[in-house]
């Protein structure tokens, strides 16, 4: 049976319980209107900060960086891990943007590239699918975005209902439609329409409906669906990513050439070439990626150790 999903309804949370979410929501509405180089500056700070008090998402990105950057001496595998929860901070400070900021506001510090080959995608009626990642800048990214193409989402609901449902509202303000993660009925009614879905699979599902691609030459559990997708629907897949830029607060969004060979009919190919992507992206900006989770939980075997056990 089909699990509901969380009321949006805001009336339905009034109950003095879901008063210290709220006043959480009001502080990040509040910081959301801080100057711009403010709240970088402040997510900054938040990243230092957890980077000290929170040693277990500390080590699973250290364990990250060693495994995808060898070459980098430890000191500098260690400076990237400090800059990484620092980006990751900022871009926690950036939620509250793309909630709660008209992203008009910040149109004249965006810059798009490749947006030729989206439309080009679309004058073939099948829809496209944008394959996307965990970059730091997630939710802004596609607030920014929103500007430019009229797409829906696929996201994994929040576990705090009325944090779900503040994501989700503002989302759809930005987008058509918040698709749930595993609404495949929802997202293929969305491409026969021809419609841009943003879906991202850059994270670790398990051993089910997975193939073992490389990822940073390292053997990865990557969900086969994207390729199934494509199969099934026959839509386009582009690769979209977004980053911020150093120095002065600006941000640039891409949209990169179709992925012309995807479906190849062969799983693992499509799964190599899907992590082979995000991995080009995230190697243009490494500290803006997500390390702090454990992408490299599962193994291709039972048995193979733990990689983010501790000696």
């Amino acid at each position: 049976m089909k699990k509901p999903r969380k009321s949006t309804r805001y009336r339905d949370y009034l109950h003095p319980r879901w008063w210290p979410t709220w006043l959480g929501v009001g502080l990040v509405w509040l910081m959301a209107h801080l100057p711009l180089r403010l709240q970088w500056w402040l997510g900054r700070a938040l990243g230092s900060a957890a980077y000290r008090l929170i040693p277990r998402r500390r080590h699973i990105t250290e364990v990250n960086i060693r495994l995808c950057f060898p070459d980098l001496s430890p000191a500098a595998q260690q400076a990237l891990v400090r800059q990484s929860f620092q980006a990751n901070g900022i871009g926690l400070m950036e939620v509250g943007l793309a909630w709660f900021r008209d992203p008009r506001r910040f149109q004249t510090i965006t810059r798009v590239h490749g947006l030729e080959h989206l439309e080009a995608a679309l004058q073939k009626g099948k829809g496209v699918l944008l394959l996307g990642g965990h970059y730091s800048t997630l939710d802004l990214g596609g607030s920014l975005a929103s500007l430019y193409i009229d797409a829906d989402v696929m996201q994994r609901d929040h576990n705090n209902p009325l944090l779900n449902a503040v994501m989700t509202r503002a989302r759809e303000k930005r987008y058509g439609v918040a698709l749930g993660s595993k609404d495949l009925r929802g997202l293929f009614k969305r491409l026969q329409a021809n419609r841009v879905v943003w879906y991202a699979t850059d994270q670790d599902y398990g051993r089910r409906n997975s193939e073992f691609a490389p990822f940073f030459g390292i053997p990865t559990a990557t969900i086969t669906t994207t390729g199934r997708i494509a199969e099934r629907s026959g839509c386009t897949v582009i690769p979209f990513s977004h980053f911020r830029r150093s120095g002065a607060p600006g941000y640039d969004i891409y949209f990169h050439p179709a992925l012309d060979s995807l479906p190849s009919g062969d799983d693992l190919a499509d799964a190599t070439l899907t992590n082979s992507v995000i991995e080009a992206e995230v190697r243009k900006h490494p500290d803006q990626y997500l390390w702090m989770h454990r992408r490299f939980k599962t193994r291709p075997h039972p048995d193979d150790p733990d990689l983010y056990r501790k000696p």
